[in-house]
């Protein structure tokens, strides 16, 4: 009986659970702090000891020193009186006591098996030092405790050596000090300790328990009681009466919440009554077709979009209303459902009320009675009906698209954009290049690219919208040129690239051709300008070589400084000639339209180079403004030069046409201007020329344009110059400059590459 109302009582619990945890916490910190008391004393107890034993050793050194064994009793003996100290013995190392404050132990040998011997000695070799631990032993003597603690004797340096000792230099431990104390007065302190510690525990223990049963009492047990008292009191057909709770705490709280819930309990039943309607409601109105199947698979419930879409079943198995089927189907997720006990779903098709053609996605769950015995089956079904029309919309554009894709004429790629893998390519992918669909798909795109090139396209590939002109090759190892076309794309949740590859290859073999006549006419416009600055080396060369064969035909001789500064003479324009030809042989060949990073600084320096003379003889001032560190384009240089000096070239005849129109007075300068921005790389060349009228601007790239006389252009220059600045992805204007003459600005996308920094 006790037991069971200890049970069911909630305050006789939490008293007897907290009590039990007071008390273990209680009793488990009393014990705590007394080990620890007692280690403290007792490791203070060893300190102590082990410098009263470093303190005996100071002061027996100088009399073992002197061998002087009145002096070592005498020590020992005063050291022994003070009050704690009960023994101090010296051994040596045959065990046997040559000094102690006990006379009669003097001359006893202690075995080597005996408790303060065999600390050291179970070990071989002995030990020369040990830890204060294992050196220190308690001892129950005569009605009290002691301490003893075992100190080696050191052999040192005034031991070994010299005449009146015999210890041998290799010998570490001479014998033994032994001190022995007694604990008497520490463990009256740990006793007292002790007692006051479990004082304390016990008042600590006994006044927290009662603020603790209080506390329970007061605040929990009461309230409660009171809350049993009205709920066993309450009927539903009763007013409920709310409980005055004074606490502001949880148990306020809980007691408002008890009142507030006693008020709801009659509008809850109402609001269940609404529910259980509106759920009805639900059932009937859901936008999906629901029905209820009994075991004899008889549609027994079902909602209005069901009956909107098959009609009333009156009794029939749900196979003949969805299906008009006379049998079962094979495939049922309503059987599998009976037979397992779990949903299932599928993808079914049958006819409407109508007779047409309807597609749906079925659910199905148990229903089951309150033992858990499936007894019906819950079908929930969606229509996918216009769906399905799209699925098949969807296959046939996408027919329609893959021979679209195929039937493109130019090459086409679709690219994985993060590592540039090849995802898909069109049939004239496979006749461009000769690879293979199936061998093109998973390679890099990259390795189409001359191997030194790949590195420079990468950056440009992710970045550019359209690269006019770069160096495939095919699987023959045969080199192609191709302009691409860059779009981002998205497919199946994968970011791509679709790269459009045209082959230009012919179209640039008719360019380089017309390139070629064009550096041809360039070089012989130039013939004048070359010649003066061949003849000049060759003059000196001349001149050198008369000045030699006179010496020789006279029989003189040189002077050695003479004959060093004509040998140096004749080695500089030889350089100077070979430098023009050089340039002119490297200018005059057809370029293989290597694309490379290319600084433009240089282009301009070289192509004014080989125009140089060209100006000079016109006396044309040429001024320079060149950012330093300009960044790198991707392009040719040979190409880029054939752009420049045309632009120098036209330069050149605008100044030469002003100047006989408007005499000796006209300015001759040519500006050449170099700079960048965030994105593209600048370069002008503007002149103080005729200038460019504004009605011809738009047709100065036209081929075979040209404002100059009869014989004297044909039209080519700016052409060409154009579609080379394009074929890099750059562009070409002119305006006008300085009132009368004319400029033109060429700029291209920066480099992106790590070779260009």
């Amino acid at each position: 009986m006790l037991f069971k109302r200890f049970r069911e009582s909630l305050i006789a619990k939490l008293i007897l659970f907290g009590g039990v945890t007071l008390l273990l916490c209680v009793i488990l910190w009393s014990c705590f702090n007394i080990y620890h008391f007692k280690r403290h004393v007792v490791s203070n107890a060893m300190s102590d000891i082990e410098l009263v034993s470093d303190t005996i050793m100071l002061a027996l050194h100088y009399a073992m020193m002197l061998d002087s064994e009145e002096d070592i009793e005498e020590n020992i003996k005063n050291i022994s009186r003070q009050e704690d100290i009960r023994s101090i013995r010296v051994y040596n190392k045959a065990g046997k006591i040559v000094f102690s404050n006990i006379p009669e132990e003097i001359g006893t040998v202690i075995e080597v098996e005996s408790p303060s011997c065999w600390t050291c000695h179970q070990y071989t070799p002995t030990p020369p030092t040990m830890p204060l631990k294992q050196r220190t032993r308690m001892i129950d003597g005569e009605g009290e405790q002691l301490m003893s603690i075992m100190t080696p004797i050191p052999n040192s340096e005034g031991c070994s050596p010299g005449p009146c000792h015999v210890h041998k230099a290799e010998e570490q431990v001479l014998g033994l000090l032994d001190v022995t104390v007694t604990m008497d007065k520490k463990n009256s302190t740990i006793a007292m300790f002790e007692r006051a510690n479990i004082i304390i525990s016990v008042v600590v223990f006994i006044a927290t328990f009662i603020a603790l049963f209080f506390f329970t009492y007061r605040f929990i047990f009461r309230p409660i009681k009171r809350f049993i008292v009205a709920t066993r009191g309450y009927k539903s057909y009763e007013t409920f009466t709310a409980i005055e709770i004074e606490q502001v705490d949880e148990i306020g709280t809980l007691g408002e919440a008890f009142n507030l819930m006693g008020k709801r309990v009659s509008d809850k039943h109402r609001e269940l009554m609404e529910q259980r309607e509106e759920f009805r409601n639900l059932f009937d109105n859901v936008p999906c077709l629901v029905s209820v199947v009994d075991l004899d698979y008889r549609v027994v419930r079902h909602n209005n979009e069901y009956e909107r879409h098959f009609g009333l079943p009156m009794g029939k198995r749900c196979w003949q209303i969805n299906k008009g089927r006379l049998e079962k189907c094979e495939e049922c997720p309503v059987d599998r459902t009976f037979i397992d006990g779990f949903s299932h779903m599928s993808e079914e098709e049958g006819l409407s009320k109508e007779g047409k053609p309807i597609h749906w996605i079925v659910y199905t769950s148990p229903v089951r009675d309150k033992q858990g015995k499936v007894v019906a089956a819950m079908e929930m079904m969606i229509d996918i009906t216009r769906r399905k029309e799209l699925e098949h919309k969807l296959a046939a554009s996408e027919h329609r698209y893959h021979a679209i894709f195929d039937s493109i004429p130019n090459a086409v790629f679709v690219l994985d954009r993060d590592n540039l893998e090849i995802l898909n390519c069109n049939e004239a992918a496979e006749a461009v290049y000769g690879w293979s669909r199936e061998e093109m798909t998973g390679r890099s795109f990259m390795q189409f690219f001359r191997e030194e090139e790949a590195t420079d396209w990468e950056p440009a590939l992710r970045t550019w919208s359209e690269i006019e002109l770069c160096t495939h090759v095919t699987k023959s190892d045969q080199p192609i040129f191709a302009s691409l076309r860059i779009s981002p794309a998205r497919f199946e949740e994968i970011d791509t690239l679709i790269i459009t590859c045209t082959d230009v290859t012919k179209k640039m073999e008719a360019e380089q051709q017309l390139i070629q006549a064009s550096k041809m006419t360039t070089l012989g416009e130039m013939s004048t300008g070359v010649a003066h600055e061949l003849n000049q080396p060759l003059t000196i060369l001349k001149a050198i070589s008369n000045l030699l064969s006179r010496k020789a035909t006279n029989g003189s001789t040189f002077d050695s400084e003479i004959m060093e500064e004509m040998a140096e003479g004749i080695s500089t324009h030889v350089d100077r000639a070979s430098k023009i030809i050089e340039h002119m042989r490297e200018f005059g060949r057809k370029s293989d339209l290597k694309t490379m990073p290319v600084q433009i600084n240089e282009v301009l320096e070289r192509g004014f180079e080989f125009f140089s003379q060209q100006l000079s003889i016109h006396n044309i001032q040429v001024i320079w403004e060149l950012e330093d560190d300009l960044p790198m384009i991707m392009a040719d240089s040979n190409r880029l030069e054939q752009v420049v000096i045309n632009l120098l070239l036209n330069s050149r005849d605008a100044i030469e046409d002003r100047w006989n129109s408007q005499g000796l007075d006209a300015d001759k300068r040519i500006h050449i201007r170099s700079f960048s921005t965030d994105e593209t790389v600048h370069f002008k060349v503007c002149d103080t020329g005729s200038g460019i009228p504004t009605s011809i601007r738009e047709r100065l790239f036209e081929p075979f344009f040209t404002t100059k006389n009869v014989g004297k252009g044909t039209g080519l220059g700016l052409s060409i110059s154009y579609g080379i600045v394009s074929d890099y992805g750059g562009d070409i204007s002119a305006k006008s400059w300085e009132s009368t003459g004319a400029c033109f600005e060429i700029f291209f996308p920066r480099a992106e590459c790590e070779l260009c920094i």
